[in-house]
């Protein structure tokens, strides 16, 4: 392997490590809000889970992100531009204390970078950046819809049962159900940067491209060590937008969200589709907040403030995508 080479496999692994710093709140933020585990533990938690990840999930989603861009669009600079378009907008995010979507910063940043090489549209498979963009809409709907079904069923059935009993039974749910959604956290976010590091790989000559592209083992464990080591890290300005900001849950309704969370994310991993963790798990809260204490429960200012930061991520990763991208080539010279 060249040195360049190298260097962009070293940044899309700190890709992934910022990815699982940013998201970590959507592991742990219901977790710590209803106090089952402190922060610390449930960071620890949620790690081991994105890291085991890979033995649950099949590479759907890395082999989605493969087939992203044109074969003949993909250069260094390329994956260059389109790692630190998403990295910018991910810190950026973070330190604004919004939860953005790590997915769609990469999605957007990969399809500024590979727009600013090659000019044309027909470089983007719309397929896979069609349902990329439906899951914006989709996933917290999915999410919200079954959050709100499996808290009234809760209630349905524990409704005579005192408040106090219910959450000794549910505080151990949640650990069950928060390592599930860190598993599926893990198993589709873990994977795009798999997918950016196998394209880099056959743009260089080491992997075949084949119809399916599966990622070399080393790359697979490496993104998943590199998500654990993020989540291990936390994004506390983040937890709180998440756990404590958008509606006040209870054991039974952190565990009701984490459950609609990993479902919607178990689906759309198996349908390979780069889903947002971060819509995800907005939506079911929003859903169990509604079920559990109707629409004035939930804190419209603050999801509102969510939504913008949803609109306005893949624009805004593309834009800073295709500056990387022109600064890259004015300094190397090469496209």
């Amino acid at each position: 392997m060249t040195a360049l080479l190298i260097a962009i496999i070293v940044v899309a692994l700190v890709f992934d490590f910022i990815n699982g710093f940013h998201d970590a709140a959507n592991s742990i933020a219901t977790v710590v809000s209803t106090r089952v585990l402190s922060p610390r533990a449930a960071v620890v938690w949620a790690a081991f889970f994105n890291f085991v990840a890979f033995l649950v999930y099949p590479t759907h989603v890395s082999a989605s992100i493969a087939k992203g861009v044109a074969l003949s669009s993909v250069t260094y600079n390329v994956i260059l531009a389109t790692l630190l378009g998403a990295i910018t907008w991910n810190l950026l995010t973070w330190w604004w204390g919004l939860p953005s979507s790590s997915s769609h910063a990469l999605m957007g940043a990969f399809a500024g970078g590979a727009l600013a090489h090659t000019p044309s549209l027909s470089v983007l498979d719309m397929k896979v950046f069609g349902k990329t963009v439906a899951f914006i809409i989709v996933a917290p709907l999915l999410g919200s819809l079954i959050g709100f079904a499996l808290m009234k069923l809760v209630k349905l059935l524990f409704g005579g049962v005192r408040p106090g009993k219910i959450d000794k039974h549910f505080r151990r749910g949640q650990l069950v159900s928060a390592a599930l959604y860190s598993l599926g956290h893990g198993g589709n976010d873990a994977q795009k940067t798999m997918g950016i590091i196998t394209l880099l790989l056959i743009t260089a000559g080491l992997q075949t491209k084949a119809k399916h592209v599966e990622p070399e083992l080393w790359v697979v464990l490496a993104c998943h060590a590199a998500m654990g080591l993020g989540t291990l890290m936390g994004g506390w300005r983040i937890v709180k937008t998440m756990g404590m900001k958008i509606t006040k849950l209870r054991p039974v309704g952190g565990f009701c969200a984490e459950t609609s969370g990993a479902i919607t994310l178990g689906l759309a991993t198996f349908l390979g589709v780069p889903v947002s963790t971060t819509h995800t798990i907005t939506g079911s809260i929003v859903g169990v907040g509604t079920a559990e204490r109707r629409l004035n429960a939930v804190r419209w200012g603050v999801a509102g403030r969510i939504v913008w930061a949803w609109i306005f991520t893949i624009p805004m990763s593309a834009t800073i995508a295709v500056l990387c991208y022109f600064a890259i080539k004015a300094i190397s010279g090469v496209k």
